[in-house]
């Protein structure tokens, strides 16, 4: 069974960065793609990043291209998301999500919106 965490969410002001980290008790996050998505109050979740297991390409949504980065750190079993130059609608719950490579990136993150394995999610709140 495989239990993602997700953690490093806070309120930080805008501008500022944040440093998330999605970590797994159970199974080894290299055999995995691992994906961070968002979702904010009234809206729906919001894929924002991948890495895949192959050959570690990345993925980002034009809202977060060029501020955020994903990279896994294979000696602590965890992928991190770094967020740099925040903004107040970058507030969102974070979760992680871990599938199956697929033959290509879309199909990869449509894998796991189809429900995969997932995390409980936390919060990040960007305010002044």
């Amino acid at each position: 069974q495989v239990q993602l965490v997700e953690s490093g969410g806070g309120l930080v002001q805008p501008g500022g960065s944040l440093r998330l980290s999605c970590s797994a008790s159970g199974v080894a996050l290299d055999y995995f793609a691992i994906g961070w998505f968002r979702q904010a109050p009234g809206k729906e979740r919001e894929a924002i990043s991948c890495i895949r297991q192959t050959d570690s390409t990345t993925y980002y949504a034009d809202s977060v291209q060029g501020r955020f980065t994903i990279s896994r750190d294979t000696f602590r079993n965890s992928v991190i998301l770094q967020m740099n130059s925040l903004k107040p609608e970058d507030t969102a719950v974070y979760y992680c999500a871990a599938a199956p490579e697929q033959s290509n990136m879309q199909a990869t993150l449509a894998l796991m919106e189809l429900g995969s394995y997932w995390g409980l999610g936390t919060q990040v709140t960007v305010s002044s």
